[in-house]
Formats: structure tokens, sequence, C-alpha cells
């Protein structure tokens, strides 16, 4: 399995040193989060995974995570930056009972380097400093060269369905009055735009509701929009779950984790929303991210009761400066 090699952070000069930028400070404080969370996760699953490929591929990951890690560290280090708590070996049981089958690492893996891309690709026209810039473009080439490796297991194994195939058209379409209906009358048939994000929500959700069943409404609703239209969703991640009812993670990673993958859900839908042309959707993902604001709501809650939760970088508070 080739690998993409580094390119040397910080191999530009300049003749004064930048400060970094609150954006540049915020998605670096992002990346060292996820990575660092998905490192232990990544751990766990190494201790557990029997096919040779899903574990070189694991092993793989594993050490972009550890390396995403170090470089920000080095940049925070220079700039004394404190570098986030983040997570420790007391918040991984290594020795847990196996929680998931193999299969369902690939799928876990395909959803960690979609979230990962969500951050740099948004963070990279924000960066301006040389060496913030070359570490996420190594961060988005490399979680991108990791992406095409996962894809290729899930295709190899059979552990997956390609998203749906739809005819060329014949001709240019022009949309007409009844094209943004999708609750009475004649409902036009989904278009690409809205296929491929739905098929994205589906993809997404499925691995979460693996992690945690309690969400398994959202997912039907998402998969109920396709099969109207006849076309193919992803199954359900359910039965890759194994019986054993020791939890291989601490509360405070498993709290932090389904925020951090219910804010990814959010960033998805506000997607799916621009591209999409039907009332019925429009209301559908916005009575999903109304649902899905109130978990992060009382998950932030619990976790700023248990002090665990960690804030980014923020702006002077002058208020406060001038009270004082």
């Amino acid at each position: 399995m080739e690998t993409i090699k580094p390119t040397k952070i910080g191999s530009k000069k300049t003749s004064v040193k930048e400060k970094l930028t609150a954006p540049e400070m915020g998605k670096l404080w992002a990346t060292y989060m996820g990575n660092n969370m998905s490192s232990h996760i990544l751990s766990y699953f190494l201790e557990h995974v029997e096919d040779p490929d899903i574990k070189k591929l694991l092993q793989h990951a594993k050490g972009l995570t550890e390396e995403f890690q170090s470089n920000v560290k080095d940049i925070f280090t220079k700039e004394n930056v404190p570098i986030p708590y983040g997570f420790t070996q007391e918040d991984v049981n290594l020795g847990a009972p196996k929680l998931f089958e193999d299969e369902f690492y690939v799928h876990y893996l395909k959803y960690a380097a979609k979230a990962g891309l969500s951050i740099y690709s948004i963070a990279l026209p924000l960066m301006y400093r040389e060496d913030v810039k070359t570490l996420l473009t190594y961060c988005m080439k490399a979680t991108m060269e990791l992406m095409e490796q996962i894809k290729a297991i899930l295709m190899d194994k059979g552990f997956i369905i390609k998203p749906p195939i739809i005819p060329a058209p014949e001709k240019v379409n022009i949309a007409t009055t009844h094209y943004l209906s999708g609750f009475i009358g004649d409902v036009r048939p989904l278009h690409a735009l809205e296929i491929a994000h739905l098929y994205d929500n589906i993809e997404n959700n499925v691995t979460s509701k693996a992690l945690i069943l309690a969400f398994s409404q959202v997912v039907e609703r998402y998969v109920e929009k396709l099969h109207l239209d006849n076309l193919p969703a992803p199954s359900f991640l359910d039965h890759l779950i194994t019986t054993s009812i020791f939890s291989p993670f601490s509360d405070k990673l498993m709290l932090f984790h389904k925020m951090d993958m219910f804010s990814m859900k959010m960033r998805a839908f506000g997607n799916s929303v621009a591209v999409n042309g039907r009332h019925d959707l429009a209301l559908l993902y916005g009575k999903s991210m109304t649902n899905i604001s109130r978990f992060v709501k009382d998950a932030a809650d619990i976790m700023m009761e248990n002090g665990w939760m960690e804030t980014p970088p923020a702006a002077v508070d002058r208020n406060h400066l001038n009270s004082n």
C-alpha cells in the first residue's frame, strides 16, 4: 500500500514572522482534536481486527492521525499555544471484548476520512501562513489517498452498494413551476445532486446508527426518499455490532464523538439544502437539523457539567477587560 510522503512543514521562509490568524489557530485545533480522538479509537480497533487487509488499512490510518497531531503540536509549541488535553489511554480500554466486526472498521474509516476532508477543504482557502497551508494541504492529500484505499477495500470485499446510476438526459431540461413541489401532485424524480446528498447522508447515518442505535429514525426517513424513486440505498450496519456489553471507551470520548458526528451531520445537511430543489426534502433536512441541534446542546451541557468540554482558542473579551 503506497502512501504519500509528507512535505517538510515550514520549508518556506518569510522575512517577518507571521502570527497565526484566528482561522489558522481554530482549524489546527480542530485537526488536532479530531485526529487525537480517532487515534485512540483506532488503537482499540487494531486490538481486535483479524482481516490482514483491513488491519493494514487501520495501521496506515492510525499512523496518519499521529503524524497530523505531531505536526499541529509543533506549530502550537512554537507559537506558545496550549496543546489541547484531548484524550489519553485512560479513555480507551484495549482489553475490552470485540465490539464490532471487521467490516465495520472500514465503514468507520470512510466516515472519519469524510469528516477530516470536511475540515481540511473548508480550512485551506482561509489559510495564509506557509507552514499551516503546507500542513493542511498534506493532510488533505493524505486523507484523499486513504479514502481511495478505503473505497477499494469496500468494493473488493463486497461491503458496499455503489451510489445509484441514472440515465444520461436526452436534452437540457429547463425547470417549470412545479419543479420545487414534493408533497402532492406531480412530484418530479430526484435530480442527481439530490440523490448524491441523500446517499451521502444515509451512508453517514448508518455508520452513526451502528454506534448508537437510538438514532435509527433519522436514517429511515432518508431511505424512504430514495426507495420512493426505486433507487438503492446503503445497507444498515447494525449486524456488525457484537453482543459485547463492555464499553471500550470512556463516557467522555463517546459523548465527544457523538457531538462531533452530529456536528458533521449538520454541515452535511447544510450542503444538501444548498443543492436541493424539492420542498419535501427541504422540510426533511430542516426537521433533522432542529432535532440534531437539540441533541448537540444536551450533549454539550453534559460535557460542561463534567468538566470535559475543551473550547477552541478565542478572541479577547474586550468588554471584560474594560470592566476591570
